[in-house]
């Protein structure tokens, strides 16, 4: 099938970048270093960059599924703004990741093989999501003022949410009554035994609420790119090319988002513009080039505004 061929591509790429990670660049268990964090993360950024020429080659030599008669430039612009909006939604994601490490006691030399598994989920669960969404969007009318609506009312309780969160809720409490969970880490295990019982360590308990929290950041971000687009290729391979730049970022910012507290207004900002444009995406055609550089300067603005109150707490 012609169309297939997109998508094959797609998953060997991905597929590819994920065994240049894990065989390569992360060999053992060893905690990732600021100057490794960057690299890696202009390695996936670069390549998230990279796959747009095989944006504009499939839509150019019509071999995906174009519902939307999408120009190949037009694709490529969407597939960049699909891109920065959910690498930009993932900026809560990177709080809540870093309480989960601190809740569960991960030392730094495993975090990046949980997080590895984290991405391997992540990809699964936002596939099926994604086509959940796309059914809901394209079948029922109205459906993008619903979508819309909740990423409004997300955006707004995050403007409620306490600044400090409790790391003791991050944990999966409600699994506690369905498994049994351990404090230990048992030498980077994730079952083990204790006293001649089967056991769910401290790793495998870190894992289930990384996952689960993707889940709740997913339902998110994932009607925010519908905003941009309801093509799935657009969705699905700007979505996985962010879930994967997502591990490095955060080895990247660990040691700064607490400094960039102000990143957070700038999430909120995005969120209410896409709420607001997926509502009036039937009667208002908001072009792709402002959505790009409202997102851009929303964060400008938010890493700014935290450099200067850092600075000013120094002095």
């Amino acid at each position: 099938m012609e169309n297939s061929t997109p998508w094959i591509i797609l998953i060997v790429y991905v597929m590819t970048l994920l065994s240049i990670d894990f065989f390569i660049l992360h060999k053992k268990n060893r905690v990732t270093s600021v100057k490794r964090a960057i690299f890696e993360t202009i390695f996936f950024i670069s390549n998230a960059l990279l796959f747009t020429v095989l944006i504009y080659w499939f839509y150019d030599a019509s071999m995906v599924e174009n519902a939307g008669n999408l120009k190949p430039t037009d694709a490529v612009i969407k597939y960049l703004t699909g891109y920065i909006i959910e690498l930009s939604l993932s900026v809560d994601n990177l709080f809540v990741i870093a309480i989960i490490f601190t809740s569960f006691k991960i030392p730094r030399q495993y975090q990046h093989n949980l997080l590895f598994l984290g991405i391997l989920g992540a990809i699964v669960f936002r596939a099926i999501l994604i086509s959940v969404g796309l059914v809901l969007i394209n079948k029922i009318h109205g459906m993008n003022i619903v979508f819309g609506l909740f990423l409004l009312f997300t955006a707004l309780k995050m403007l409620k949410k306490e600044a400090k969160h409790s790391p003791e809720a991050e944990k999966p409490k409600g699994l506690l009554k369905f498994f049994r969970f351990s404090n230990d880490l048992h030498g980077g295990k994730y079952i083990a035994k204790e006293n001649n019982k089967t056991v769910l360590t401290a790793l495998a308990g870190a894992l289930i609420t990384i996952e689960l929290t993707d889940l709740l950041f997913a339902l998110d971000s994932i009607p925010a790119i519908f905003a941009v687009t309801t093509d799935p290729f657009i969705v699905y391979s700007s979505n996985i090319f962010a879930i994967m730049g997502l591990r490095s970022l955060y080895f990247f910012l660990s040691n700064m988002l607490e400094k960039f507290v102000f990143l957070k207004y700038s999430v909120f900002a995005i969120l209410l513009f896409v709420s607001l444009k997926l509502m009036s995406i039937s009667f208002l055609e908001i072009p792709e080039w402002f959505s790009l550089l409202f997102i851009g300067v929303s964060i400008i603005i938010g890493i700014y505004i935290s450099t200067v109150v850092i600075k000013q707490k120094e002095k």
